[in-house]
């Protein structure tokens, strides 16, 4: 287990976050959105527009992004009518974070000429950090773009509620916020992993979304090893008593065998960047050799380059008669 006090997350590829999100997101709306939740014809299934957020997002800025989503839903009255419903999920400051905001919306709307509706799940813990509106402004010509905003902290006053609502989002609230108390407490947050994933149980979940949530809980309450142990003895008679081993009999074996992904994953991607810095050393070599100093525009191109690019303009190398040549979007 991961040691409480190097609270470092995974990324935003692999994060809990978005599972959960794709997983429960009419609950997620519920919970966070009503008014959109209770517009939405839940009759036809939401649909997860990854490709077509990899598009819009490209070229965009996302410093700190955890998770972002493009999802299209349709409204109750009208099946030709849909909405996209830009979701993102901000756990640090950004300054930079309103203009993303309403960039992916422009670029949406761009691409499909459909409704955009923004919401941004602010989960930081800075509690004056507050934002919901992009605006630029020049000689008499203004532009205003408002998102919906959450602020994680704000259910801070209410955990009780959460800690026995039946929405799975405010179960994923109350771990997310107890996992930001107790940051340096092992054993509070012990005590505390004990009770939320207990009343999975008693707030009569099924066995699926026990074991959903539980991945949720167990990535933001990680534990030292010997505390770690202690947990699943403790979950495994509490189980039995319960006659309901969902977590201990399955959820065990699934998180070691993710966590072994996990690290074939990372192992290739440590590969990947070694060969990304070993093409990008090879290109300057040779453009230096074509056409002599590469401007900074040419080394920002090649640092911030993915390994197709760099093979792509080291054989373009040959044929083209200039730097801009070489690095033209013209094929």
């Amino acid at each position: 287990m991961t040691d409480p006090d190097n609270q470092s997350q995974p990324t935003e590829y692999d994060s809990p976050w978005k599972e959960i999100l794709k997983a429960y997101f009419k609950d997620f709306l519920e919970f966070f959105l009503p008014e959109a939740h209770d517009g939405i014809n839940w009759q036809r299934d939401p649909e997860f527009l990854d490709k077509e957020l990899d598009r819009i997002t490209k070229e965009a800025k996302a410093i700190n992004r955890r998770v972002d989503l493009l999802v299209k839903v349709w409204l109750i009255h009208g099946d030709e009518l849909w909405v996209l419903i830009h979701v993102e999920i901000q756990g640090n400051r950004d300054l930079e974070f309103a203009e993303r905001m309403y960039t992916c919306q422009h670029r949406a709307y761009d691409l499909h000429r459909k409704p955009v509706v923004g919401l941004a799940i602010l989960a930081d813990e800075e509690p004056s950090w507050r934002i919901s509106e992009y605006r630029q402004e020049l000689w008499g010509t203004e532009l205003v773009y408002r998102f919906n905003t959450v602020k994680l902290l704000d259910f801070l006053s209410n955990l009780s509620e959460l800690g026995t609502s039946d929405n799975p989002f405010a179960i994923v609230t109350f771990a997310h916020l107890t996992g930001k108390q107790t940051k340096n407490e092992p054993e509070k947050r012990f005590q505390e992993k004990q009770r939320i994933t207990r009343s999975l149980y008693r707030l009569g979940f099924s066995r699926q979304k026990i074991i959903d949530l539980y991945r949720f809980i167990d990535w933001v309450l990680s534990l030292p090893t010997e505390l770690d142990d202690l947990f699943w003895d403790e979950l495994s008679k509490f189980e039995e008593n319960q006659q309901m081993p969902y977590i201990t009999s399955v959820e065990r074996i699934g998180i070691e065998k993710g966590r072994l992904i996990g690290i074939q994953i990372g192992e290739q991607r440590g590969e990947q960047r070694g060969e990304q810095r070993g093409e990008a050393k090879m290109l300057t070599r040779q453009l230096q050799r074509r056409f002599g100093g590469i401007p900074d525009w040419a080394k920002e191109k090649i640092a911030s380059a993915e390994l197709p690019s760099l093979e792509d303009w080291s054989l373009r190398i040959f044929d083209a008669q200039s730097l801009d040549e070489v690095f033209s979007d013209k094929v």
